[in-house]
């Protein structure tokens, strides 16, 4: 009588949610009480700060977010529909059904409907998952002979239909005596995880990921391993929007206790070790189904103290925490600043994620994540690279301070163009200026430690400019800051017998580019040579 029964409801909630009547948001105060009251240790925020609202459709029974469908929530309820509903003898609540959901745009929702007359059936329907394209679902059915055993099915969704599934199939993955459950597609299509326990187990459910083939399809089950899964129970496996974040329940790990949520950061060789999403959205009870619906929120479930009965959904608004990476980048003799300097942020496994060239005040800044582990390296002509790595270790609004001190490459003596030459970087001059840079005095400094080691060597230094201006004052220019370089060096005690300064203007361009130079170029022939002297 279920499927007649279930046509009526689907009318009388059809008939609701047209005119409008649908259960108020309101802010779960009892949330963060019920954690501190009832925690089995102290738990921090850990670098979350999630705010949880009452989803406006929670009932006596149990109600648990599914993913998404066409912009709806999917949910799973085991609301007693009318006195007729068939009564589970091993959850003492009506067999679960699939219903849909409207969003608005704070987050609440609608009154629900039925999801579809074909998926749902006599038996309890579980959680389940759709491709991206949402033309083929995955969903879980507890079995005939044990309402609490799962098996995993496949249906495809009928072309031009308004969710019409056809061609349902028991994927070959089930075997007798197992439940497959927790379903969920990840963003590329190409994986499902779910939760089984499989004889491979560690104990309990474990999380697993089968390859989903072309034709839908299911490879051979891989158990993700034990970074993820315990001895313990884990499920509800779902991943964030760019496929990086494995997000799931665990009554292992460092736990509050029942069911907590916990993150893994996904690598090339597997899995970090999971976080507890903290003590704003984790309590002693059991928090489930965390479904991302936008970067900073989504659903939870959970049965909490003070749910109105079973699992509730909640709403979850995770605000922000907000995390800066600076410094200062020095040299490590003189602990002069250091201006275009380039600084690459990277992840653990070395993939960029953001660079930044140091200005005149020599300073870097990044925005960070709480507990990721970054690597920064540090690059400039005439330094050695640098790499130092950092971890964010604090769960709060903060900013971390890592000033960088780089080391000095060695001059180099070789032949150019048939000259002798003390081959350093470039000097830097003020745009139009002939006074120098300080970063420059530290390569100025390597022509003093040569002059020094060599007390027989002559130099003459030839300065040039760009083509940009008149002749004659690109002339006089190269003439002041040739001058300019020789009097820094007899600054150092190097004596002035020693030193010639020649400027060549723009007569000798190392790039004739003439009136089609790039700033590449202009920056190239603008330079200071240090010639040997016979």
């Amino acid at each position: 009588m279920k499927p007649i029964l279930s046509i009526f409801i689907f009318f009388i909630s059809h008939v609701l949610f047209c005119q409008g009547a649908s259960s108020a948001v309101s802010e779960n105060d009892f949330a963060h009480e019920d954690i501190t009251s009832k925690a089995k240790k102290p738990m921090g925020a850990n670098g979350f700060k999630f705010k949880l609202l009452d989803a406006g459709v929670n009932s006596q029974y149990s109600e648990f977010g599914s993913g998404f469908f066409r912009n709806k929530l999917i949910m799973v309820s085991s609301k007693k529909l009318g006195g007729l509903a068939s009564i589970d003898t091993n959850t003492n609540e009506a067999y679960k059904d699939l219903f849909c959901l409207d969003i608005s745009s704070n987050g609440q929702l609608s009154l629900p409907l039925l999801f579809s007359r074909i998926l749902n059936t006599n038996e309890s329907e579980d959680l389940l998952a759709f491709s991206p394209d949402q033309k083929t679902v995955y969903f879980t059915r507890s079995s005939k002979e044990n309402s609490l055993e799962y098996k995993l099915y496949k249906a495809v969704l009928e072309d031009d239909s308004h969710g019409n599934w056809i061609n349902q199939e028991l994927l070959n993955i089930n075997k007798e005596g197992v439940s497959i459950e927790t379903p969920f597609v990840s963003p590329d299509g190409k994986s499902l995880y779910f939760a089984s326990n499989m004889d491979s187990s560690l104990g309990g459910f474990d999380i697993y990921v089968s390859e989903i083939n072309t034709d839908g399809t299911l490879g051979t089950p891989e158990n993700v391993g034990n970074t993820i899964n315990t001895n313990l129970d884990e499920k509800y496996p779902s991943l964030s929007k760019d496929g990086k974040q494995l997000y799931f329940s665990s009554k292992g790990h460092e736990n509050i206790g029942g069911y907590d949520l916990f993150v893994s950061k996904i690598i090339s060789n597997g899995y970090k070790t999971p976080r507890n999403l903290g003590n704003t959205i984790n309590s002693s009870y059991d928090e489930v189904a965390y479904f991302l619906d936008n970067k900073e929120g989504g659903y939870v479930s959970s049965n909490k103290l003070n749910s109105k009965g079973g699992f509730d959904i909640y709403t979850v608004i995770n605000e922000e925490v907000i995390q800066t990476l600076e410094g200062t980048i020095f040299d490590l003799e003189t602990k002069i600043k250091l201006p275009n300097t380039l600084v690459v942020l990277k992840d653990e496994e070395g993939n960029e994620l953001a660079r930044t060239l140091t200005q005149e005040d020599a300073t870097y800044k990044f925005d960070v994540s709480a507990f990721e582990s970054y690597q920064i390296t540090t690059s400039k002509e005439g330094f050695k690279e640098s790499d130092l790595d950092f971890y964010a270790d604090r769960d709060y609004n903060t900013s971390y301070t890592k000033d960088i001190e780089l080391l000095t490459t060695e001059p180099v003596i070789t032949k150019v163009d048939e000259e002798l030459r003390i081959v350093i970087e470039n000097i830097y001059f003020d745009f139009a200026k002939y006074s120098i840079k300080e970063e420059s005095h530290v390569s100025l400094n390597k022509i003093i430690k040569v002059l020094k080691e060599y007390p027989d060597i002559k130099l003459s230094i030839n300065a040039h400019t760009d083509n940009i201006g008149k002749d004659a004052y690109n002339l006089n220019l190269s003439n002041k800051r040739a001058a300019s370089t020789v009097k820094y060096l007899i600054s150092k005690d190097i004596t002035k017998d020693r030193l010639v300064s020649i400027g060549f203007g723009e007569t000798k361009p190392l790039v004739d580019c003439k009136n089609n130079c790039t700033d590449e170029d202009l920056q190239t022939n603008r330079r200071v040579e240090f010639v040997i002297l016979d």
